[in-house]
């Protein structure tokens, strides 16, 4: 992907969220107070988008949000406390669709608010045609285009439940279809714990790059996931998604038609393989493709202050 290596590495690895994202805030805290930048950029909602805008914030240091306003109005996911915390200590928010804009309305964010569209899709469409000629993950895996499900399992709210395991995996191995499961370390740790069997019709193959997820991705019949990601790329692949959530962030594919919410349901799960295909029309929702050079301009166009600037 021809990105370069990183100036700083935190060597913040994995633990529970408040000290993954304490640790990160301390080590972004020092890397900030080093460079002194003139804004700090953060990206979607994870642990370290948290860190890095907190990080910024208390020293007064502008706070660019990408992908502000999502919202699955389930606070019980920690990217929900992530996206709506750093939401609302951002300067400016760039949104990659209009339902976004008007969630932060709702909140009392309209500042510094605009939409951009998604910079994923910026992403599929520039490397799509790269993953075409890099990839070899079908022939490697034997795959026919249309042949197979694709299936991923993340989200600690399965893999920390048996019972939502086991309506997973048994609606997979009883829908018959030939399934290739690129598997996460934990959901692997879970599978061994509860002691699953996995049905022979699914192939469980290590996590792979962008480059192959994107070929799996789109040469696959339907896409079984968990994953907010992995949903908006099936859509943009015009690829048919069953999501394996009560409720998505990404509600423009639904209400397209191309995208279906079943939980951890055993029968749900079974009759939207077996049964679901995408319906309607495709809406521009996410922008045309330049969402990148968009936000671009608009930080250019943003006069920003260093933090002694604010202070004095």
């Amino acid at each position: 992907l021809n990105i370069p290596k990183p100036d700083y590495n935190l060597n913040v690895g994995s633990g529970n969220h408040g000290e993954q994202t304490g640790n990160m805030l301390i080590k972004i805290e020092e890397v900030i107070l080093k460079e002194k930048p003139d804004a700090v950029l953060v990206y979607g909602d994870t642990n370290s988008t948290l860190a890095g805008a907190l990080a910024a914030s208390k020293l007064l240091i502008p706070v660019i949000h990408v992908e502000a306003g999502l919202r699955s109005f389930n606070k019980a996911m920690p990217e929900e406390q992530n996206r709506v915390l750093t939401d609302h200590i951002s300067d400016l928010l760039f949104c990659p669709t209009e339902t976004a804009v008007k969630n932060l309305k709702r909140e009392g964010i309209e500042k510094g608010v605009y939409n951009v569209g998604d910079v994923m899709f910026d992403s599929i469409l520039y490397n799509i045609e790269i993953a075409k000629k890099k990839s070899n993950i079908l022939e490697r895996l034997g795959l026919k285009e249309k042949k197979y499900l694709l299936v991923t399992i993340h989200r600690a709210e399965y893999t920390n439940y048996k019972e939502k395991m086991v309506n997973i995996f048994n609606a997979l191995k009883d829908s018959n279809e030939k399934i290739v499961l690129p598997l996460h370390p934990r959901t692997r740790k879970f599978i061994k714990d509860y002691e699953i069997k996995v049905g022979e019709n699914i192939e469980i193959i290590d996590p792979v790059g962008y480059l192959d997820m994107i070929m799996l991705e789109m040469a696959a019949k339907k896409i079984v996931t968990d994953s907010g990601g992995v949903q908006k790329e099936s859509y943009f692949l015009d690829v048919p998604c069953i999501t394996m959530r009560d409720e998505t962030e990404w509600v423009e594919t639904v209400e397209d038609g191309w995208n279906v919410l079943v939980g951890s349901d055993y029968e749900a799960i079974l009759n939207a393989i077996r049964f679901f295909m995408s319906k309607g029309e495709k809406h521009d929702y996410f922008g045309d493709g330049n969402s990148s050079e968009r936000i671009v301009k608009i930080i250019g166009y943003n006069c920003f202050y260093t933090s002694n600037e604010i202070k004095n």
